[in-house]
């Protein structure tokens, strides 16, 4: 209610009022307000916006995130009082970069979601399971889990009709049929089909891929913060319209907050 502009940290707030309260306060008072939501600048993240849109992944159906790992925590961070846990504290980014890459779409909604406490000493989730849908868009699935002793391996999945992306927070790979028009199509049978001899024999093709991988894009503790704060400047000092607008958080905010409106956890400590 000052007038001075305000960068918050994550999460923005407990619900998507709370937000969007935030959002009015700042307009009526013409101060920036924006969230520190660096991932969705991260430089592998915008590199796998842009081979969405070149392409060469064909149409992509489903999209799985991760940010897990294993490990126990006994600190505020895992206590429901302080609005806390592994969604509130690590979900807004996978919820936030899902969100990106359908669009901010405001018809999307949480098809299914699981929230459990595995290994941490406090009450509140350590344990992430949602599926976001939206018309016409890729399924998104997403974990954060704090019992994942195999959550390195990547950190996105992108599944196209023509190849499959995996990325970690700081390169990708993908394996990608470059022109799918060169591989006829088939006749679909309603008999089984046979090899020469007779034999039942299974249905197969041989399809060429294409491979290409880059390491080293920079993380979102370096490249990301940097464009992060370039884009704080560009608005405060030259007037530029945020990139990543405390409205598009709010929708973060408010599929968190769905997913613990259908998951409530027993309340241990006050």
């Amino acid at each position: 209610s000052h007038g001075f502009n305000v960068l918050s940290e994550k999460p923005m707030a407990r619900t998507y009022y709370e937000c969007m309260d935030l959002v009015n306060v700042a307009k009526k008072n013409g101060a920036l307000l924006a969230v520190f939501h660096q991932t969705l600048l991260n430089p592998t993240f915008l590199k796998i916006k842009e081979i969405i849109a070149s392409g060469r992944l064909g149409d992509v159906y489903q999209i799985n995130m991760k940010y897990s790992g294993f490990g126990r925590r006994w600190d505020w961070q895992t206590l429901q009082s302080c609005c806390a846990g592994s969604l509130y504290n690590s979900g807004p980014h996978p919820v936030g970069q899902a969100l990106d890459l359908l669009g901010w779409d405001k018809n999307t909604r949480v098809a299914y979601s699981s929230l459990d406490t595995v290994l941490t000493f406090g009450d509140s989730d350590d344990f992430t399971k949602l599926i976001l849908k939206a018309p016409d868009k890729p399924t998104v699935d997403i974990e954060v889990i704090s019992a994942d002793a195999y959550a390195g391996d990547y950190v996105t999945k992108i599944f196209g009709s023509r190849g499959t992306l995996l990325a970690t927070n700081t390169s990708y790979k993908m394996k990608y049929i470059p022109d799918m028009s060169v591989y006829p199509d088939r006749e679909v049978k309603n008999t089984f089909i046979a090899k020469e001899d007779g034999t039942p024999a299974y249905c197969s093709e041989k399809l060429e891929f294409v491979e290409e991988s880059e390491e080293g894009l920079g993380s979102s503790f370096d490249g990301a913060v940097h464009a992060f704060y370039k884009m704080l400047y560009n608005s405060v000092i030259l007037g530029e319209e945020l990139l990543i607008t405390p409205e598009q958080i709010a929708q973060v905010i408010s599929v968190i907050e769905t997913c613990h409106a259908e998951n409530p956890l027993p309340v241990k400590f006050d």
